[in-house]
C-alpha cells in the first residue's frame, strides 16, 4: 500500500525521520565538540611535555658537566697525593748520609782556558795572512802587464834596461834652467843657460849613470848619434832626452840636441829658447841646418835645433836630408841627440831609426804596457835598428824596488853637506 505525502501516517513517519535526523545532527556536533576539547587537552599535554622534556636535558647536560668535572677534581687529587708522597720520600733519603761518599777536592777553575787557544790561532793567522799576501801578490803580478821590475823586464822582453830615473815632482828642479836677460847675435839667440854648479840631486845622478850605461859599455861601436823615443806620448822621452844632453855636455863634450818631434814640438819650451825656425824649416825651405842651431849661453858644449813650426809636411821630408845632416853633424859634435815623436803610429820616427847610431826607448814604470815596448822593439828590429836598451821613466817607491836606490843619494848627500858646514 502506498501513501502520499499528505497522509497522516506519511506525515507521522516523516516527522520521526526528521526528528532522528535531528538527533543524529546534535550527536555529530557533541562528538565533534568533545574530539576538539580532547585535542586541545592533548596538545596543552604536548606543550608540558616539551617543557618538561627541555628541563630535562639541562639537568643531563649539567649532570655530565659535574660528573667530568668531578673526575679531573679526583685525578688532579691523585696526582697531587703522588707528587706529595713522592716529596715526602726524598726528604727522608735525604736525610740519610752515605758514609762510602766523601769530598775530595773543593772543585775550583783552570788557571788558563782551554779554548780558544790564543798561542794557535796566532800562528795560524800569521800562516794564512802570509799565505794570503803572497797568493794577492801572485795574482797581482800575473795581472799586471806595464813595466815596472827591470829585470823582469829585461828577461821577458830580452832587451837590457840601461837606466831608471825617479819620479820629481818639476823636471826643471833638475835642469836647472835660470832665464837671461838680453839677445845675441843672428841665429844663435840664448835665452837661458844651464846651471853647471847646481847641487846634485837623485834625479842628476840617475841620468849621469844613464849616460855612463850608453857610451861606457860599448868601446868598439862608438855612438855619436842617439835618438830617444817611446812606444807613446806622455813617457818622459823629451825630458830624458834634454837632461841626457846636458850631462852629456857637462862633460866637456860637444853636443847637439835636435827637436825631431815635428808634430808636437816641446825642447824650445823646456830650454826657453825661440821656436820660430827649426828643423821643419830646413826641411821645407832648404836653410843650412847650422843657421837654425841655437848654443845656450854659460854651456857652451850644448847646442839646441828646435822642431821648428809644427809641420806634417815637413815629416815626410826626413828620409835622405836627416841622414845628412847628421853626418855633418858628426864632424862637428861628439854627440847628437835626437828627440824623436812616439814610435807607435808615425813613420818618421822608424826612418829616424834606421838613420841613427843608437837608439834608446823611454816607458813610463808602471803606467807603460809590455805589449806596446814589446811592438815598438819588433819594429826596431825589423829596421834592424841598434836598440841600446830600455829606460824606466817616474819610477816610484810602489811601482819599482829601484826606487830604494835614490834616496842613498839623498841620504849620502845630506851628510856629506853637513859635514862641509861643520868643517867650515
Amino acid at each position: 500500500m502506498v501513501y502520499g505525502a499528505n497522509h497522516p501516517t506519511a506525515k507521522k513517519l516523516q516527522s520521526e525521520v526528521d526528528e532522528l535526523q535531528s538527533q543524529v545532527d546534535g550527536q555529530k556536533k557533541a562528538i565533534l565538540n568533545s574530539m576538539r576539547a580532547s585535542y586541545a587537552a592533548a596538545a596543552a599535554r604536548e606543550t608540558l611535555m616539551a617543557a618538561e622534556l627541555k628541563g630535562t636535558g639541562q639537568e643531563m647536560s649539567k649532570v655530565a658537566r659535574y660528573s667530568a668535572l668531578k673526575k679531573e677534581v679526583e685525578a688532579n687529587v691523585d696526582l697531587y697525593n703522588s707528587l706529595y708522597g713522592k716529596i715526602k720520600e726524598a726528604g727522608i733519603n735525604a736525610s740519610f748520609q752515605n758514609s762510602a761518599i766523601r769530598i775530595a777536592d773543593a772543585a775550583r777553575p783552570g788557571l788558563k782556558p782551554v779554548f780558544p787557544r790564543l798561542e794557535l790561532n796566532l800562528v795560524l793567522a800569521l800562516l794564512f795572512s802570509t799565505v794570503l799576501a803572497a797568493g794577492a801578490a801572485l795574482v797581482s803580478d800575473s795581472l799586471d802587464k806595464t813595466v815596472r821590475d827591470p829585470e823582469l823586464v829585461a828577461r821577458l822582453l830580452h832587451t837590457p834596461v840601461i837606466g831608471s830615473l825617479p819620479l820629481v815632482k818639476n823636471w826643471r828642479a833638475g835642469l836647472r834652467l835660470i832665464p837671461l836677460t838680453g839677445n845675441g847675435n843672428g841665429n844663435s839667440v840664448a835665452l837661458a843657460r844651464v846651471d853647471d854648479d847646481a847641487p846634485a840631486t837623485p834625479y842628476r845622478e840617475a841620468v849621469r849613470t844613464l849616460r855612463n850605461s850608453i857610451f861606457l859599455v860599448d868601446f868598439d861601436r862608438r855612438v855619436q848619434s842617439l835618438l830617444i823615443t817611446s812606444a807613446s806620448p806622455g813617457e818622459g822621452k823629451s825630458t830624458v832626452a834634454a837632461h841626457l844632453a846636458v850631462a852629456h855636455a857637462a862633460q866637456r863634450q860637444r853636443t847637439l840636441l835636435i827637436d825631431g818631434d815635428l808634430r808636437r814640438p816641446s825642447l824650445h819650451k823646456r830650454f826657453q829658447v825661440p821656436g820660430a825656425m827649426g828643423l821643419s824649416t830646413v826641411l821645407l825651405s832648404g836653410m843650412p841646418w847650422r843657421d837654425a842651431v841655437l848654443t845656450l849661453a854659460g854651456a857652451p858644449q850644448l847646442d839646441i835645433l828646435p822642431a821648428g813650426p809644427p809641420s806634417h809636411r815637413a815629416a815626410g821630408l826626413l828620409g835622405q836630408s836627416l841622414s845628412q845632416l847628421l853626418d855633418e853633424a858628426a864632424t862637428e859634435y861628439d854627440l847628437v841627440v835626437l828627440d824623436a815623436a812616439p814610435l807607435l803610429g808615425f813613420a818618421d820616427p822608424l826612418e829616424m831609426a834606421a838613420a841613427v847610431d843608437g837608439v834608446v826607448v823611454v816607458t813610463r814604470a808602471g803606467q807603460t804596457t809590455r805589449k806596446a815596448v814589446a811592438s815598438v822593439l819588433a819594429a826596431l828590429a825589423r829596421l834592424r835598428a841598434n836598440t841600446l836598451g830600455i829606460v824606466l821613466n817616474e819610477v816610484r817607491q810602489d811601482t819599482s824596488e829601484s826606487y830604494s836606490y835614490y834616496s842613498n843619494y839623498a841620504k849620502y848627500y845630506g851628510a856629506r853637506s853637513k859635514r862641509a858646514v861643520k868643517g867650515g
